[in-house]
């Protein structure tokens, strides 16, 4: 369990307060200027060391990513850093929180990974339902320029302007290259890669996407270390993560944990424990909607990080804990999240614009048992025909959740049909 002294988000739920003067108390801005003396390079070399994997989704080691930014800046192609702040993946509500109470960790963060990317600009895309988060973190960006953190002629020597935009609400423009078109005032769709936006981004410029927590960790790794954030949870999944419990559990919460907590432990000791007791869990899905659940048996022994819940099937995504206990219509569960996948679909690829509504159909329908049996195989097969066949992850997100259903509840598909069967061979 994570002792108090190593949380990075010390205000995670707003008991004090979010502005400028509070967060200095807390620790952030102090000694910035000698975070940036240690120059883009020694920047980059400590996130490589201290293991940081991306905390949006899809676990890349940030230190890696930063690295694949020139070196050299074409005066004609600017730098920029862009902070993905479009939390829209079901259960997820971490940032969130690290907006509303915690803002200038991120202000902070993007201050210095903007250093260690030689950018001199940034943007922050908010999520279009987030208001108040916006208006907390406009709030903090406004200190930061008042007392000269930021801006063109700051304490720290770094010229760096900071921009909050928001979106309109799109679950697509969470993905990274979705969200630049829609920065730069066109229709969310995702690009093809290559080119990656570190040689063709924002603007046509070389351009970083990062998670809001991944960034808002960078100074307290820089200043306690490499070797202490390497030093919390396992190898290649090291550092504290913030977690989201929601669901069927007796206290919901978000709390930030050391990577590799067991899955017991942490929804025993921070949530309250599983409504009517751990016998009456029935499945947890452990990284937000679109990766496949777990059932109990696998729930028991299973740790929280990128390469155990890879080995298990399924994800650490953005570590949102979804629980459902054994009231959940499981079946109903997975069937509405097709139809969110369904509605959320940017229809640019044809396998995620078709596949995505005839996958939410047949779970339709085999929600209520008007399906046959060979049918379940149909889907899982439709399912690996949309999955790695799109641009982005979407297709991949649509399909892992159907595919986590199958795999564990198989025999309750079959159930249902079977039941429905009699039901009209009976009238």
């Amino acid at each position: 369990m994570l002792s108090d002294r190593d949380r990075i988000f010390t205000n995670l739920y707003g008991f004090e307060g979010a502005d400028l003067e509070s967060a200095r108390r807390r620790g952030n801005w102090d000694g910035t200027k000698k975070l940036l003396d240690l120059g883009p390079e020694a920047i980059v070399d400590i996130m490589k060391k201290s293991g940081l994997r991306g905390r949006g989704g899809a676990g890349f080691p940030t230190g890696l990513k930063w690295s694949f930014m020139p070196k050299q800046v074409d005066p004609a192609r600017p730098h920029y850093l862009v902070i993905n702040a479009d939390e829209s993946e079901p259960g997820t509500c971490k940032d969130r929180d690290i907006l509303r109470n915690d803002p200038h960790t991120l202000v902070e963060g993007a201050l210095v990974a903007s250093f260690a990317m030689r950018a001199h600009v940034a943007y922050i895309y908010v999520r279009g339902e987030f208001i108040r988060e916006r208006e907390a973190l406009q709030r903090a960006v406004d200190e930061a320029y008042a007392a000269r953190l930021i801006g063109k002629d700051n304490v720290h020597g770094w010229p760096f302007d900071l921009y909050v935009h928001h979106g309109a609400g799109a679950y697509i423009c969470g993905e990274e290259t979705a969200l630049l078109e829609s920065l730069e005032g066109k229709k969310g769709q995702p690009r093809l890669k290559p080119p990656f936006p570190a040689n063709m981004g924002l603007y046509g410029c070389p351009t970083t996407v990062n998670n809001v927590e991944s960034i808002a960790v960078a100074p307290t790794i820089l200043r306690r270390g490499a070797e202490w954030f390497a030093g919390i949870g396992r190898p290649n999944n090291t550092g504290t993560k913030v977690f989201c419990i929601s669901g069927h559990v007796n206290k919901p919460c978000n709390v930030e944990e050391a990577m590799g907590i067991p899955l017991k432990e942490l929804i025993e000791k921070h949530a309250g424990g599983v409504r009517g007791g751990w016998d009456n869990l029935l499945a947890v899905i452990p990284g937000g909607a679109s990766v496949p659940l777990i059932p109990k048996s696998v729930c028991d022994d299973i740790l929280m990080d990128f390469d155990s819940l890879k080995a298990a099937q399924t994800g650490l995504g953005t570590a949102a804990v979804i629980v459902m206990d054994k009231s959940t219509d499981i079946v109903k569960a997975i069937q509405r999240l097709s139809y969110f996948y369904k509605h959320e679909s940017c229809g640019q690829c044809t396998p995620c614009r078709e596949g995505t509504g005839w996958m939410w159909r047949v779970m339709t329908r085999l929600q209520q048992g008007r399906a046959a049996v060979d049918e379940i195989d149909l889907l899982q097969e439709v399912t690996k025909q949309v999955e790695g066949h799109t641009i982005c992850a979407l297709g991949d997100a649509a399909a892992w959740p159907i595919q986590g259903l199958i795999r564990h509840f198989r025999p309750e598909l079959e159930r249902r049909i079977r039941e429905y069967g009699a039901l009209k061979a009976a009238e």
